[in-house]
């Protein structure tokens, strides 16, 4: 039989002063809060771990699935065109260079006005000029690269360096063996940029109106160059591109998975997924071309595009069996979007725009069509 006292025992000191109508020490009611506290904690840490049980599992698939990912072909972007490689059934790898020596040049010289800009950038003045671009120049973007301002000099030095680095070039540039057309555009680059430097040193000063008044006068000659570039690079990535379709075979062409690695300035519209994507499968070419915007150049670029592509399929998978239901959303866990992505935008009063044509089920592309203004 549970007696008055029993009962008492059985109680916690905060709750059997509670029932008798006494109020409890300051201590007792520390203590029950804590344990209460103590309680909510180990609560809210099972609930955590299983997450942490899901992201083991999760990486579990992935790693298996890396050396199970085939056939793929890993494009890192660089100087010469890029750097290809073929995975094939696993461990059979092929990494070729194939674009023609001729795009590298082209686009070498063709990046002189952006390196005098690199130069003189500090030393503009921080309010823009009465150039005829004005409303596209953001001041608040010019503010913050013109950091040192026209009346510093640190930049003629530098400027008179690049200076003989490109009078090297115009004087060999004879002997390069260039196509007519480029050796022309070439050498006109190349004379503008050494008139620029030539005045502004002497004249120690330059403004906005200066600089683009000279880069205007080389754009026809840039525009010929990334046309022998862009030609070159066509030549060299289609011709690497029937040759390993030859070499594995339309059966396993069809499934090729292409990671381009780039960094984000240059990810949409990328040179390289531009020509691989008119020799994959059409079908397939939408979920099958992944970009891959990256900070910097990876130390293990073939991992880094392995590791996201490994995600990417997974996810591809279990995004229609987790979310069978709500294709929305699934598309949102498939593609770049978070996957919360869709609930946000409703709760801001945004609505989401049902996958089309042009951007497909998982593409890119912002959802956005309207919605309240944050304040």
């Amino acid at each position: 039989m549970v007696t008055r006292r029993g009962f008492i025992d059985g109680m916690s000191a905060a709750g059997a002063a509670t029932l008798l109508g006494i109020t409890p020490p300051a201590a007792a009611t520390s203590l029950a809060d804590a344990t209460a506290a103590d309680t909510e904690l180990k609560a809210r840490d099972a609930m955590r771990a299983t997450n942490v049980g899901m992201r083991s599992s999760y990486a579990a698939l992935k790693s298996a699935l890396i050396s199970r990912l085939s056939p793929v072909i890993v494009v890192q972007n660089d100087a010469t065109g890029g750097r290809f490689t073929l995975i094939h059934q696993g461990s059979e790898r092929e990494s070729v260079s194939p674009v023609p020596e001729l795009f590298e040049l082209a686009k070498s010289i063709s990046h002189v006005p952006q390196g005098i800009f690199s130069i003189i950038a500090a030393y503009l003045s921080d309010k823009v000029s009465p150039v005829p671009n004005a409303d596209r120049i953001d001041p608040h973007d010019l503010d913050m690269v013109a950091f040192e301002g026209p009346r510093a000099e640190g930049w003629i030095s530098p400027l008179r360096d690049y200076a003989a680095t490109l009078g090297s070039a115009r004087r060999q540039l004879g002997k390069a063996d260039l196509p007519k057309e480029l050796e022309i555009s070439c050498g006109k680059i190349l004379d503008e940029a050494l008139t620029f430097i030539g005045d502004s040193v002497m004249n120690k000063t330059f403004d906005m109106a200066s600089f683009e008044e000279f880069s205007g006068r080389t754009y026809p000659s840039i525009r010929m160059n990334m046309k022998f570039a862009a030609a070159a690079q066509i030549s060299g990535v289609e011709g690497l591109m029937r040759e390993w379709r030859l070499k594995i075979g339309e059966e396993a062409w069809k499934d090729l998975y292409t990671v381009v690695l780039s960094i984000w300035t240059t990810s949409e519209l990328n040179q390289a997924s531009i020509i691989i994507r008119r020799c994959m499968n059409p079908a397939k070419v939408a979920t099958h071309l992944i970009d891959l915007p990256t900070v910097e150049v990876p130390r293990d670029p073939i991992f880094v595009a392995l590791d996201n592509l490994a995600r990417i399929v997974q996810d591809n998978v279990s995004a229609e069996m987790v979310f069978p239901t709500d294709p929305l959303v699934a598309d949102a866990f498939k593609g770049k979007e978070d996957l919360l992505s869709v609930e946000i935008l409703h709760q801001t009063g945004v609505t989401a725009g049902a996958p089309t044509a042009s951007r497909p089920a998982g593409a890119s592309g912002c959802p956005v069509r309207e919605g309240k203004a944050w304040s």
